[in-house]
């Protein structure tokens, strides 16, 4: 005959002076020990009486172990979040979007936010970040304050995903400087085109020898005859350079649509054949504008040490000849609005234009880059000329004299 299962209450005196209470038994071949805390005697007796009949029943099953709650994750400083945020992203972005996202946080974010818990980033730090870059000796512009705030909204959206803080506070309209529309520079005439190809190509021959390879006016004639980024423009190599077919091939651009063919018209492509000469080892790989040693030339260099002294200059040739200058704040940007105006000035179809241009929306081709030249049909025999390098007009060369300008001119 089986023994019945025993057993005892046991009493724990506190220091807080309290009597604690625990069941001890033996169930299934094994010591039990159950606690029950601050209750009395009798509620202790009697629940050891309903654990020793469940114990004979059979149908006593032991408590289930209590997990202690898990460590809540420690909150990040904003620097130790975008620094995990960057590994896990940083190969998803061209590498024009890496070096931009980077002069953002590197340069203006983390000097600021850096060194902050990501729950101490309130409305009142944004604030207080936008307020101090509007302050800077040379403020950066308000497109460029926000697009560092969009990238911290960014950032700090994973963070609220993690719960690691309950809210956003780079996102919101409030978060924002008001932009004004920015003035869109282009070029506008034909005669202005003309004056900074024809200033490149005194550049070009006045160069010092360990400068020789800089090709300054195939650089411009290719973001003005095919509205190549400077991203674009850079990345350029041989074998996206079709010159026996006449295309243009962007491979390396900002969305899908951006990689495209671009009409090679005459007076680039006769441009870029001569360049291709002057580089006969030329391989397929290599840049079309290489650096001395070979390399990928640089945006920043470009815009310092040839467009900038190439308006210079074509603006001093223009005020001799007492010309209306070259508009102030010519951009590489500019030059891609002056082949989209180019396009649309000599009548090609809006499809051909966004095609070339590597857009999707016609609203914003036709609203941003409709500046098509206000220009009668001698203005747009120029322009033609100038395009598509008709005899009577070379790329960088005044139209030759008729004979009745020459007979003209030497009655003068």
């Amino acid at each position: 005959m089986a023994r019945p299962a025993t057993g005892k209450v046991i009493e724990h005196a506190g220091k807080d002076g309290r009597t604690y209470r625990a069941l001890r038994f033996t169930a299934y071949g094994k010591r039990r020990f159950v606690s029950l805390g601050a209750v009395s005697a009798g509620e202790a007796e009697r629940e050891l009486r309903h654990v020793m009949s469940d114990v004979e029943r059979g149908t006593w099953q032991p408590p289930a172990a209590v997990e202690a709650p898990p460590e809540p994750e420690p909150i990040p400083t904003f620097h130790q979040l975008a620094e995990q945020w960057w590994v896990r992203h940083e190969r998803q972005f061209a590498e024009n979007t890496q070096l931009d996202y980077r002069w953002r946080l590197e340069s203006h974010l983390l000097p600021f936010f850096g060194g902050l818990r990501l729950d101490q980033i309130t409305f009142d730090q944004v604030e207080r970040y936008i307020a101090g870059k509007l302050a800077e000796d040379k403020p950066l512009s308000p497109r460029s304050i926000n697009m560092t705030v969009t990238l911290l909204g960014v950032i700090l959206e994973g963070a609220v995903e993690r719960e690691l803080i309950a809210r956003n506070p780079a996102k919101g309209r409030g978060r924002r400087v008001r932009e004004r529309a920015p003035r869109r520079s282009y070029l506008e005439t034909a005669a202005q085109v003309e004056a900074l190809l024809d200033a490149a190509g005194e550049l070009d021959r006045e160069a010092h020898p360990a400068c020789r390879h800089i090709e300054r006016r195939a650089m411009l004639a290719t973001l003005t005859f095919a509205g190549l980024r400077i991203g674009e423009l850079c990345a350029l190599r041989w074998r996206d350079a079709d010159l026996a077919a006449g295309w243009l091939h962007v491979g390396e651009a900002k969305t899908d649509a951006g990689r495209r063919r671009v009409k090679l018209r005459g007076a680039l492509r006769d441009e870029l054949v001569a360049v291709r000469a002057r580089r006969s080892q030329a391989t397929p790989d290599g840049f079309v504008f290489p650096t001395l040693t070979g390399g990928r030339p640089s945006p920043n260099n470009f815009r310092s040490r040839v467009l900038r002294r190439t308006v210079e200059r074509a603006n001093k040739n223009l005020a001799e000849l007492d010309s209306v200058p070259i508009p102030q704040r010519i951009t590489p940007h500019s030059l891609r609005r002056t082949f989209c105006s180019l396009l649309y000035a000599l009548g090609e179809d809006p499809g051909v234009v966004m095609d070339e241009m590597g857009h999707t929306d016609p609203a914003l081709a036709l609203r941003v880059y409709r500046q098509a030249m206000r220009c009668g049909d001698d203005e747009k025999v120029q322009l033609r000329a100038l395009v598509e390098g008709a005899e009577m007009a070379v790329i960088g060369r005044r139209a030759p004299a008729t004979p009745s300008e020459t007979i003209e001119r030497e009655a003068a």
